[in-house]
């Protein structure tokens, strides 16, 4: 009986460690997965702070249909897309001068 236990022990032993490796496996796999996943969770993020932003000033989704109805679409299409383009661009600025908000 003495010698049952001690072959359970080794076995035990034995897929313990074959368990660890297969984890350190499994992470080294799914590394990638996971800077994907990281950018899945900033981009909810930032839609659900968007959505947060519309429900707590409504007054904007009406100030940009109020918009759309006065002045023609074509051109607060193209305002909006300038109005992109600087933002995008001072965005970058700030990032790569080190300019704080």
């Amino acid at each position: 009986m003495n010698q049952d236990l001690i072959d359970v022990a080794i076995e035990r032993g034995r897929l313990i460690e074959r368990i660890s490796s297969q984890r350190q496996l499994l992470g080294q796999q799914l590394q990638p997965l996971g800077a994907g996943l990281a950018t899945a969770d900033r981009a909810i993020t930032r839609i659900r702070q968007g959505s947060d932003y519309v429900k707590q000033h409504p007054e904007m989704v009406a100030v940009g249909v109020a918009a759309l109805v006065v002045l023609q679409p074509r051109r607060v299409w193209r305002w909006s897309q300038r109005l992109f383009f600087v933002w995008r661009t001072w965005r970058m600025l700030r990032k790569q001068f080190g300019i704080s908000a």
